[in-house]
This record gives C-alpha cells, structure tokens and sequence, in this order.
C-alpha cells in the first residue's frame, strides 16, 4: 500500500502558533511567535505538507490570521491546507490565489451542504470538507456548538462532490495526546470514497504504527495530522515519516 501523509498543525492564535485541548481556546498552549519560522521548520524536517488553520477565525465566522497565515505562505515550499472561517466563495477563491494548495470547509458544510458542491465544482481538487465530531455528531462553530447530524451522514452529502479530502477530528482527543480514534476513522473510510484524514489525539510513535495498521486494511485513509506531539518533541518528524511510508 502507498504511505499515508504526515500534516503537520500550524494552529493560529493571536498571530501565534499554539495547541489546544479539546478545542477550548482558553486552554491555548503557545509554541511560537512565528509562524513562517514554523513552517520553514516543519519543510527541513522533511514533511511534504502544512496543516494551517485560524482557530480565531473559526470563532468568528472569517479569517483573522491573515498575516500569519500569508507569513506562513511567504516561508512555504510544500503544499498548504488552510481552514478556520473560511465560509465565502470569493475567501476561497483569495486564498487559493494567495497560494493555498487546499482550503478547508469546517462549519459552513455542515449548515450550507450547497456551498461546499459549488466550491468543489469551481475549484476542483482544492476542497477539503472537515468534519469534527463529538461522540459521534458534527461540532461547528470553532465546536462550541453540536449538531444533530452523523459524521458519516455529512460525509454522505458530499459523496458526489469531488472533495480531495475529509479531515476527520475527534474531538475528545483532541490535544489530549491518548491515541486517535482508530474506529471512527475506519468507519467513515470505509463509508465513503473520498480519501480521509485522522486527526485528534496522536500523542506516541504507537499511536501512527495502529493508524497505518488500520489503513492497511482500510485503502480510504490518506494521512495524519499531528500537531501537540510534534511540538512537544514527543514524536520526532524523522520517525513519523518513517513510520507512516
């Protein structure tokens, strides 16, 4: 089977790179003030994408990172996945033209389904839908709020869009460093055939040997992304990649 793909979170907070727990932003973990210095460091690392989302701009429905995020741009050499109130086809379109590879369709494809269809539809192959769920429903609104809806029934609904990929997070886990949820993600994969990205909770060299045991099995999984693990140095980049090819 051909390896999964390492992302590498660049969480924004306040211009600054940070991690939360669960998704609380008064449980913000800052571990730099430079997020282009950040992305040069993930590059020479050697991982081949970034992970990029505006967590305040999640909150507020739009981007607010801007700068950092275009600091981030200005340093990269890989492709970049951005997300975090991105709710608009004209911020699509000024994102993918600023140099996203990827924008990431959060909140907005749980509330307007039509939007993400239309996006993947004007530009294809640069959509990602993510999906972060709580026990199971889909958390919008930077997850403050849950949904009545399934994490595979809104998977479904794009089934025939054409995303390049669902980011799938749990929540629960995420931040929390106590291994991803490995049944979900399976499940989901399994579910539909748009490749699937796990996210939540990647806290050991063990936790991606389980992943790339299950995606042996389970073809729709495409990568990982590891955010806190990395920054704590609890997971060298080195052995993540090797493990993951």
């Amino acid at each position: 089977m051909a390896g999964l793909t390492l992302y590498p979170a660049i969480d924004l907070k306040g211009g600054a790179c940070v991690r939360l727990r669960r998704g609380d932003m008064d449980q913000a973990t800052v571990y730099g003030e430079d997020p282009g210095a950040q992305a040069r460091a993930w590059q020479e690392a050697g991982c081949h994408w970034l992970h990029v989302v505006d967590l305040d701009g999640a909150f507020a429905g739009k981007s607010v990172n801007t700068a950092a995020v275009q600091a981030i741009l200005a340093n990269a050499r890989v492709p970049v996945q951005l997300g975090g109130g991105i709710r608009e086809i004209a911020s699509i379109e000024a994102w993918l033209a600023a140099g996203v590879t990827r924008v990431i369709l959060g909140s907005i494809a749980a509330k307007n389904p039509d939007l993400v269809h239309e996006a993947c539809r004007l530009f294809p192959g640069h959509i990602a839908v993510g999906i972060d769920a709580r026990d199971g429903f889909v958390a919008t609104e930077g997850w403050a709020e849950t949904s009545t809806v399934s994490t595979e029934g809104l998977a479904l609904r794009f089934e025939d869009a054409g995303a390049a990929a669902i980011i799938f997070t749990d929540i629960g886990r995420d931040g929390m460093l106590q291994g991803l949820n490995l049944d979900a993600t399976a499940t989901l994969a399994r579910t539909v055939t748009t490749p699937v990205i796990a996210s939540g909770g990647v806290g050991t060299l063990d936790d991606l040997t389980a992943l790339r045991a299950v995606a042996a099995e389970t073809p729709g999984i495409e990568g990982v992304i590891v955010g806190r693990a990395l920054y704590d140095g609890r997971i060298l980049p080195a052995d993540a990649l090797r493990v993951l090819s």
